[in-house]
């Protein structure tokens, strides 16, 4: 939970050292507005992974299930700016497969908190192989990051791709090169 009455200090203390004026009109309102913003695009760290993948379903077989292109916005933790892309989830149920919106709820999981690309690529491999208890799991997230193209280095379109593989996957083999082609088919 953002501490609402603290944030909104720092905010206005932030515009003050950039020389600003906090009690100009069109800024008057802006340490509330930006405090309840990060309320919102920083509420993963009151979510559980667990509770979003708790809920299965029983199948027969154990084939690859694998949903693409999954919307996330994130904040890079090193500049507080955004990051942005898709992830692409493939995995072996054992027995059991989560609802496909449970595997967007749980990027959301992630992707809402101050984080790295590369560390919530493997955040969200670990939480199927924890809590789904599935035979392998690939993930690729792929996000264009503001800190690089706004800034620094300055170049826009750039995309960062991460890969992390558990389970049957962790080897490299021929079925594991099957499946990332397939998540990375256009």
């Amino acid at each position: 939970m953002v501490d609402q009455e603290k944030a909104q200090a720092a905010i206005k203390m932030l515009l003050e050292a950039i020389g600003e004026d906090p009690n100009r009109p069109g800024l008057i309102e802006t340490p509330k507005r930006v405090a309840q913003m990060y309320q919102e695009i920083l509420a993963g760290y009151e979510d559980n992974p667990q509770t979003h993948l708790a809920k299965t379903f029983e199948v027969e077989n154990n084939d690859v299930v694998i949903e693409r292109e999954i919307p996330f916005y994130s904040l890079c933790e090193h500049h507080l700016l955004p990051f942005f892309g898709q992830v692409h989830i493939a995995y072996i149920p054992n027995g059991k497969v989560a609802g496909l919106s449970k595997l967007a709820r749980l990027v959301e999981v992630y992707a809402r908190r101050l984080q790295l690309q590369e560390q919530m690529t493997v955040q969200i491999a670990e939480a199927l192989m924890e809590y789904l208890h599935t035979d392998g799991v690939i993930v690729i997230a792929e996000a264009e990051h503001l800190c690089m193209s706004m800034r620094g280095v300055k170049k826009l379109g750039t995309k960062t791709r991460t890969l992390a593989c558990r389970g049957v996957f962790a080897q490299d083999n021929a079925d594991k090169q099957t499946i990332i082609d397939l998540m990375m088919r256009p």
